[in-house]
């Protein structure tokens, strides 16, 4: 049955594999890091004591994206996968949303590092430029792999419902409550941190990320590129004033953004490009 909204070939994806999507990434990641907040000697005798490189660390970190592939191998089999894929590749975006993203979000961590009276740049680890280099490329298979569940499955479902806004602070909240466990984690970066803040900025984040996935019509390179930069160990310590800042620019971009923000005319709802009913039935 064609979506009444959005006429055209059947969606392989439904908005019913929103729950199970859902379900799957908590199981993922709460069930290897409860693992080792509730049985911690056994824990680290078995797979080693975790930290922000560990293996566990990494695979419960993909936990959306593990969840996104399950949804669309079991909707639209290795030819929806494929195509899943193919929005990586989709790199068009505005100038204004590219600055922002290579520029914008840079200038945020200098300047609430310098209102702290903090660096420009983080400080160089003892083993100089190289290691800090290697740090980084770390990070981009690490916090932008979740964003092929957060932004490549859920927002998209959510968006055949809701407005963009509401999508975007739902997945932001959503986000930030799966975050939870790792802040009870000895260990890794979490443990140092309060949640709260935390979860205010992954709220702000979720907002901000919106527009730049829409605006790129689904392409999934662009929050990848912008959760990378959130991470980058180039930047400098900036709590809190990285989150007041952002939290500023959110209500900016809702407001410089508010017709498509507010309406779904020009939403991604599709989790994967149209597949029309012969594509459909060869992928199953």
């Amino acid at each position: 049955m064609e979506d009444a909204q959005h006429p055209g070939p059947r969606r392989p994806v439904p908005f019913s594999a929103l729950l199970p999507f859902f379900s799957i990434t908590f199981a993922v990641a709460w069930g290897l890091i409860g693992f080792y907040i509730l049985y911690p000697e056994t824990a680290t005798a078995r797979f080693g004591e975790i930290s922000g490189s560990h293996p566990v660390f990494f695979l419960a970190t993909w936990a959306p994206a593990i969840s996104a592939f399950m949804a669309v191998f079991f909707f639209a089999g290795l030819a929806g996968v494929r195509a899943f894929l193919s929005r990586l590749l989709i790199w068009r975006q505005s100038a204004g949303w590219v600055a922002f993203i290579l520029i914008g979000l840079p200038s945020v961590f200098i300047v609430g590092s310098l209102i702290k009276g903090g660096p420009v740049l983080a400080p160089m680890p003892p083993d100089g430029a190289g290691a800090m280099v290697a740090i980084l490329f770390m990070m981009l298979f690490l916090g932008p792999i979740e964003e092929i569940g957060w932004r490549g499955v859920a927002q998209p479902l959510l968006q055949r419902h809701m407005a963009p806004i509401w999508a975007g602070l739902l997945i932001g909240a959503v986000w930030g409550i799966w975050h939870l466990p790792a802040f009870a984690l000895a260990g890794t970066v979490f443990g140092g941190w309060s949640f709260w803040p935390f979860f205010i900025g992954n709220v702000t984040l979720g907002v901000l990320v919106t527009p730049i996935l829409n605006r790129g019509r689904g392409s999934l390179l662009w929050p990848m590129l912008f959760h990378w930069q959130l991470i980058n160990p180039f930047w400098p310590d900036a709590q809190p004033w990285d989150t007041w800042i952002l939290v500023a620019v959110a209500f900016v971009v809702i407001w410089w953004n508010r017709d498509s923000m507010f309406t779904c005319k020009s939403a991604v709802t599709d989790v994967i490009p149209r597949m029309g009913n012969g594509e459909l039935e060869q992928a199953k």
